[in-house]
């Protein structure tokens, strides 16, 4: 029965108040704010200084040990979402050092993981029963479950970012975690098996893919990137928005290198001023060399070798390097382009 024009707001309000007690709400009340005509980015753009941040890693040093700590890492928050461990909207960054004689004991979580070695050389990790020299500007993964401890035999402190997904897993709430029996994990496999087996061009005759989608090869030494960055200057077209931009794959079938977190690096030479671009995948930047700045949906963004920064999604970015600048960037880009869900926007092509 229709309901008379002058007693028809107070017939809704009526009805709401009623289907509220039986936990439903009407979706013509909030349609707009779930199908959005663009994204509406909630994180927002910032920078983190690495010379600040390591005094603080110093300090942090004196405070408590890494089996204290079990992990001893400042996290590094979007400034628009505090207390919630996240720099995007789906990833997790921190900054971890490990003093000399130190092991971060053994553990394993449902959450991939990445570390990218910033300052000190030759501190290790260990997954899944091998050991790898970590050095500056590698690139090391953990895969999800994998067992992984650290440990630093050198004179020096070692300081590495940590990128995770564990937003995107607590969202699913499909975590899951278990520490060690022992401090370390017992080593089976000898020092540089897995690159031999799996990143040299190569697979073993017999290998299959198997069960996780996650590269094999778990570090991607800088030396060998940065040669690619350098062969590819002299002989590729850079691209208007990127310069020249590889992103880590797996060897065995040819995406990306972990399943849930796109890795990246690209060369900005020195005076290639970038075209506008954004995209939805929210991005960190960590600067491996060089220096320059960013603009950021307008705002200016002064960086630094090891300085680390967010692009957040569908925010407009452009890159001003003063001299030739090596950027390593992490995103959900992986995710995205599985659902059917990444897009770009490209100044150069408007």
């Amino acid at each position: 029965m229709a309901v008379p024009e002058n007693n028809l707001e107070t017939a809704r309000r009526d009805f709401y108040r009623r289907i509220g007690t039986r936990h439903m709400t009407p979706l013509w009340s909030v349609l707009h704010d779930l199908v959005t005509p663009e994204p509406r980015p909630v994180t927002v753009p910032a920078l983190w200084k690495f010379a600040e941040a390591r005094d603080f890693l110093y300090e942090a040093g004196d405070l408590i040990s890494a089996s204290e700590a079990e992990r001893r890492a400042l996290i590094l928050e979007n400034p628009a979402l505090p207390g919630e461990s996240r720099i995007t909207d789906t990833l997790y960054a921190a900054l971890q050092m490990i003093l000399p004689g130190e092991v971060a004991p053994s553990h394993r979580h449902t959450q991939s993981a990445l570390r990218f070695v910033l300052d000190g050389d030759g501190a290790f990790t260990a997954v899944g029963g091998e050991k790898t020299i970590m050095r500056p500007g590698d690139f090391v993964i953990t895969p999800s479950w994998a067992w992984h401890d650290h440990g630093n035999e050198t004179d020096q402190p070692m300081i590495w970012l940590d990128g995770l997904d564990i937003p995107l897993v607590y969202y699913m709430n499909a975590s899951f975690a278990e520490q060690h029996d022992a401090e370390a994990q017992a080593l089976y496999q000898p020092e540089g098996d897995a690159p031999a087996r799996y990143g040299s061009g190569l697979l073993p005759v017999d290998h299959t893919a198997g069960e996780r989608p996650t590269s094999p090869v778990f570090n991607y030494p800088y030396e060998r990137t940065r040669g690619a960055l350098e062969q590819l200057r002299k002989t590729a077209e850079w691209d208007a928005c990127h310069g020249i931009k590889l992103k880590y794959v797996n060897p065995v079938n040819g995406d990306y290198a972990m399943p849930t977190i796109a890795t990246f690096m690209q060369l900005l030479p020195k005076g290639f001023e970038t075209a506008p671009y954004r995209s939805t995948d929210g991005t960190v930047f960590v600067v491996v060399e060089g220096a320059g700045y960013s603009m950021i949906n307008g705002e200016r963004f002064d960086w630094g070798a090891r300085d680390v920064f967010i692009v957040p999604n569908w925010n407009t970015v452009t890159h001003h390097p003063s001299e030739d600048a090596v950027l390593f960037s992490y995103s959900d880009r992986v995710v995205q382009e599985k659902l059917g869900l990444w897009r770009e926007w490209r100044g150069d092509k408007v």
